[in-house]
């Protein structure tokens, strides 16, 4: 009993983003069900200390405790943390930029949870997990889509009309079957009172109408969102409501015409969510969402009506600070926005700033050591003819390094 209180006590200070304790407790309790003969009840516990884990950026070590514990349950009826188990390997995946196998993870995961309960909780989950995949995709298809017509247009080609209708309506499929799943996700936490999950459908929702542009729609979502997350102290649920509706802002300022009297309101209003934003992910030990918080208040420092590029350099350096360099996913593709507009050519790099500044956040000096390779070698790359054998030979490295290295920072396919 005594193990089973630190689990749940550790479950606790996850819902609240406080990682170390979390991650402290749950090894007490793992630690005390090994000891007394109890592996699978051990293996259970392995999974919150796996995602933990993952939540504070060490992916090789959380992965390789999830396929543990898989081994220990795989062959009991434990449908629940299997589908957990399959269900933080869709995340992690996922982080990595592997969509199509991260969705292939959240199908198993639902399969488990289903044979134990069409209405649970963890199905509920797993559908906006899935919901928020399909959109990053269709985010994706829409790049290509975009390129592809631009491309057209400035070779005046007409052959591709087929391909562009068959992209167009795997483009409309994908952001209808997303809010299909956030609707039955959103029916099964209404069923539950569960205002963490509601609020995280309101989210996934409000940002997939942002994509299409309806703002008052992605607006009203987030505003309900908050409202939630601020009934139940939710600062997790807050932070990223109040992102939402910076991004919302944001969108209108871009609709604004020029010199319109309420782009001045829209600028601030913006920046007043984005600085709420920040100080609620402070409140959680959350490095994701603390870097989310920070991007979108610099990026909003960075409109004409603000044109603050100190605080905006200040947020891309912090920003930076808590980011893994080893995330393919949209949030990376931010930073880079960011960097773009507070860095001119030639200057600094904000990470270099940072760390000259004593800020590296929580990174181990490996950890650090593959964030300069990230500037480096692209640098090095370019200076060798782009030649992957020149760049190893020069700085010692392996061919596969440099590769990885280049494809991270989008100069090579992956």
């Amino acid at each position: 009993m005594v193990s089973i209180a630190h689990f749940w006590n550790a479950r606790c200070h996850r819902k609240k983003g406080e990682y170390d304790e979390a991650l402290k407790r749950a090894g007490v309790g793992r630690e005390l069900a090994q000891a007394l003969g109890h592996p699978k009840m051990a293996a259970v516990m392995r999974v919150l200390e796996s995602w933990l884990l993952f939540q504070k950026g060490r992916y090789r070590e959380a992965s390789r405790i999830l396929d543990q514990a898989e081994a220990v349950l795989r062959t009991t009826d434990d449908d629940i943390t299997l589908g957990n188990i399959y269900s933080a390997h869709g995340r992690m995946v996922r982080r990595q930029g592997h969509y199509s196998e991260s969705l292939k993870y959240f199908s198993r995961a639902i399969d488990h949870f289903q044979r134990r309960n069409p209405q649970h909780r963890n199905l509920a989950r797993t559908l906006t997990n899935i919901a928020y995949v399909q959109r990053l995709v269709a985010v994706q298809l829409g790049k290509q889509i975009d390129a592809e017509r631009a491309r057209r247009q400035s070779s005046k080609v007409t052959s591709a009309h087929g391909r562009k209708q068959s992209q167009l309506q795997q483009h409309e499929e994908l952001r209808s079957q997303a809010f299909a799943n956030l609707d039955q996700a959103e029916k099964i936490y209404r069923h539950h009172g569960h205002h963490h999950g509601i609020g995280s459908v309101l989210e996934n929702r409000g940002l997939l109408y942002l994509d299409i542009g309806d703002l008052d729609n992605a607006g009203a979502q987030a505003a309900q969102a908050y409202e939630l997350g601020k009934e139940v102290n939710d600062s997790i649920l807050l932070a990223r409501a109040r992102l939402l509706q910076c991004e919302v802002e944001n969108g209108k300022l871009e609709e604004e015409i020029e010199g319109s009297t309420n782009s001045w309101e829209h600028a601030q209003a913006a920046r007043d969510y984005a600085r709420e934003a920040v100080e609620a992910a402070k409140h959680t030990q959350n490095h994701r969402l603390l870097a989310r918080a920070y991007i979108w208040r610099g990026l909003t420092a960075c409109n004409p009506h603000l044109n603050d590029l100190e605080d905006a350099k200040r947020c891309c350096e912090l920003a930076g600070s808590f980011l893994k360099n080893t995330d393919y996913d949209d949030l990376w593709e931010e930073l880079q926005a960011l960097k773009q507009k507070v860095m001119p050519k030639g200057s600094m790099d904000p990470l270099l700033r940072a760390w000259s500044q004593g800020i590296t956040g929580e990174e181990t000096f490996q950890e650090l050591t593959e964030q300069f390779a990230e500037i480096v070698i692209p640098k090095v790359w370019e200076k060798e003819d782009k030649k992957v054998s020149r760049v190893a030979k020069r700085l010692s490295i392996s061919p596969k390094k440099v590769r990885r290295i280049l494809a991270r920072a989008g100069k090579r396919k992956k």
